[in-house]
């Protein structure tokens, strides 16, 4: 074969090549998903919310970036019992009232038997040094665990981020926030 025969042929592969690169790079930018976790917490159950932590602070060892969308009956986890915001209307005011003020308000799914389960169980965990649902929380936020609130939840419960715990940049957002995290995530969870 001629010097320029193989020269030739070493020009069309090194185009292939090139050409093979960048389609490969295309497809990593756009397909891979995110070394990410992304969490929809639903339940207000302590035992829910308490499991959503546990895995969230557990993820955030694995996972550069670990987001949690809690929307409905979670909501009232994430409010502060010593805050409160006046001018509302008559809905919002049962909502509020009828719904846990906090995460140490919580009750369990099952066995709750008036209250008396989940004073067992917080008894229990304080005993065998469990962290609390606070305690999970405040780990949650020190290892960067991003929260997102349901805007449509907390206007239909007639809640509002002033009255809300101090967490670092938690932040209110729509579904459609939820589904662009979970859509580029290597796992979702629905709690």
């Amino acid at each position: 074969m001629s010097t320029e025969k193989v020269a030739s042929n070493l020009d069309i592969l090194a185009q292939e090549v090139d050409s093979l690169r960048a389609e490969l790079e295309e497809l990593k930018s756009s397909s891979l998903p995110e070394d990410k976790l992304s969490m929809v917490v639903f339940s207000g159950d302590l035992d829910k919310i308490l499991a959503a932590f546990v895995i969230a602070t557990g993820a955030a060892a694995m996972y550069e970036e670990v987001v949690m969308f809690f929307t409905f009956w979670a909501t009232p986890a994430l409010r502060d019992p010593n805050k409160s915001v006046g001018g509302k209307d008559f809905m919002s005011k049962m909502f509020g009232r009828m719904l846990p003020k906090g995460a140490d308000k919580l009750a369990l799914s099952k066995m709750n038997m008036g209250g008396m389960g989940t004073k067992m169980m917080k008894g229990l965990m304080k005993k065998k040094n469990v962290f609390s649902l606070t305690q999970f929380i405040k780990q949650a936020a020190d290892s960067g665990v991003k929260i997102y609130v349901c805007q449509m939840s907390m206007d239909l419960m007639g809640f509002e981020m002033e009255e809300l715990i101090d967490y670092p940049g938690l932040k209110s957002a729509g579904v459609a926030k939820f589904l662009a995290e979970a859509g580029s995530s290597k796992a979702s969870l629905f709690i």
